[in-house]
């Protein structure tokens, strides 16, 4: 009788110790799934306010002209750079402002950073790879873009806040637009995808004394170069957009009226200038309002000249 009240109080004991065992170690386990559940939760929402700060950051290229004197450039970077960039690396971007992120023309401009890749590098850093994407008004009005170049940054937690802490642009600018390069006189011209195969048409103007013993004679020429659409014909002509090139002597003379262009009574309107030349729109270029003329109006908008 003993003997059986011994085995049963041993077969209970081990029983309740092997309950313990296991009650332990489900514990572990459960805690163990926790601790995993919670930090790929961490990781998730330290991706979410990442990418969340680099296209926050994208919007406010535009905003920053490179080129602005140094006192409205610091100014500027420091109101619009300022909550997602480190002070360090705002630093070095006002040393060296061509080199940093921003706008360099009045157009294009960078638009916004599309996002390809985020890669965690540790529990502080994220490297994010991505595009800057560059518009003018002619890709806001028809859709697309103008071009577009990588961008690489490192954002690191930085007294518990996530801010850009270092920034690699490429080298070169992809430009997904159509450009017009005149190496002759020193400019180009942005055009939007659907002016892909253009033509070149050339012609002269010719300026007209209004004062002196020459009046009404012709006493300057220059060129004209019209850029024309791909859909132009003879049937259903389309508006061209004209350019005037002009030496420095002949738009001064122009501007103290010796002489005019054309019959409209004022003259043609600056488009931009090199040390050389200055290039201007005629005078109701436009005034046949040929179809295509309001796309012509959004182009120039834009302001798609560009000298060398």
């Amino acid at each position: 009788m003993k003997k059986s009240l011994l085995l049963l109080l041993v077969l209970l004991l081990s029983v309740s110790l092997f309950g313990c065992m296991n009650n332990g170690t489900g514990d572990k386990s459960n805690q163990d799934g926790a601790s995993q559940g919670e930090t790929e939760n961490n990781q998730k929402n330290d991706e979410t306010a990442v990418k969340k700060l680099v296209e926050d950051f994208g919007r406010q290229l535009q905003a920053v002209s490179l080129q602005a004197p140094q006192d409205i450039l610091e100014k500027s970077m420091q109101e619009q750079y300022g909550a997602f960039v480190s002070p360090n690396l705002l630093k070095i971007w006002l040393a060296d402002p061509l080199n940093a992120p921003g706008r360099l023309t009045s157009s294009p401009w960078p638009e916004r950073i599309e996002i390809k890749s985020i890669e965690k590098l540790s529990e502080t850093q994220y490297k994010v790879q991505g595009e800057v994407i560059e518009m003018t008004s002619a890709e806001k009005e028809h859709g697309g873009s103008f071009g577009k170049y990588d961008i690489t940054l490192v954002v690191e937690k930085i007294y518990d806040r996530w801010l850009i802490n270092d920034a690699t642009m490429g080298p070169e600018k992809v430009s997904s637009a159509v450009q017009y390069q005149n190496t002759e006189f020193g400019f180009s011209f942005s055009l939007p995808d659907s002016w892909k195969g253009y033509s070149i048409v050339t012609d002269k103007w010719q300026g007209v004394a209004i004062v002196g013993e020459k009046e009404g004679e012709v006493i300057e020429t220059g060129p004209i170069i019209s850029i024309r659409h791909p859909d132009w014909t003879k049937e259903n002509p389309r508006q061209d957009i004209p350019i005037m090139i002009f030496t420095a002597a002949q738009w001064q003379s122009l501007q103290k009226e010796e002489y005019n262009v054309g019959a409209a009574p004022m003259g043609p309107s600056e488009l931009g200038k090199n040390t050389s030349y200055i290039f201007a729109l005629p005078a109701r270029y436009n005034y046949a309002f040929l179809t295509g003329f309001e796309e012509v109006e959004k182009i120039l908008e834009g302001k798609p000249l560009q000298t060398n």
